[in-house]
């Protein structure tokens, strides 16, 4: 096991690509794809060990089954993607339980950000133009889910090296 800060900069650096690339995809095709979870969990189970206290790292899977259970209900009523779904519950295991309140406000936060932000340049047309073909564009009662999922894990993951006080364990 590592110190705490060193275990951040790994998940940090390992799924900072993933969510870029999460984002990117669901502004563009709006969809997230399964390989794109099924990386996010493979990074936390091959780093989460050397990171975390074990006892830790096993109980951060029950995280995993929680909010896929959620997911499942929200998404069955159409209140999510599935895609959406399976990627908050990928990235469940890399929130300590007793951040689940600080996750929830920056979640909130980032999904205002993001919405607002999203909205604004799909009407600038010199934004629109650089990505003609962006599904997420045209969709008006849609909105791509995992530009905000991908940046609140990003946040979290990045606070602690923003407030050395807040560890992920």
């Amino acid at each position: 096991m590592t110190d705490p800060a060193t275990g951040t900069i790994f998940f940090l650096l390992l799924v900072s690509p993933i969510c870029v690339y999460v984002a990117w995809s669901d502004m563009k095709f709006m969809r997230i794809p399964n390989w794109t979870v099924l990386a996010l969990l493979a990074v936390f189970a091959l780093v989460g060990p050397f990171v975390l206290p074990l006892t830790e790292y096993g109980w951060r899977w029950i995280h995993v089954l929680v909010i896929l259970g959620i997911g499942f209900v929200v998404s069955a009523l159409r209140l999510v993607g599935a895609g959406d779904a399976k990627f908050a519950a990928a990235m469940a295991p890399y929130v300590a339980l007793h951040h689940a309140t600080l996750v929830l406000v920056l979640f909130a936060a980032v999904l205002l950000a993001a919405f607002a932000t999203h909205r604004a340049a799909r009407r600038v047309p010199a934004l629109r133009g650089l990505t003609p073909d962006w599904e997420s564009w045209t969709r008006d009662r849609d909105f791509p889910m995992g530009l905000a999922l991908s940046g609140t894990l990003l946040l979290y993951l990045a606070l602690p090296l923003i407030l050395p006080a807040v560890t992920l364990r």
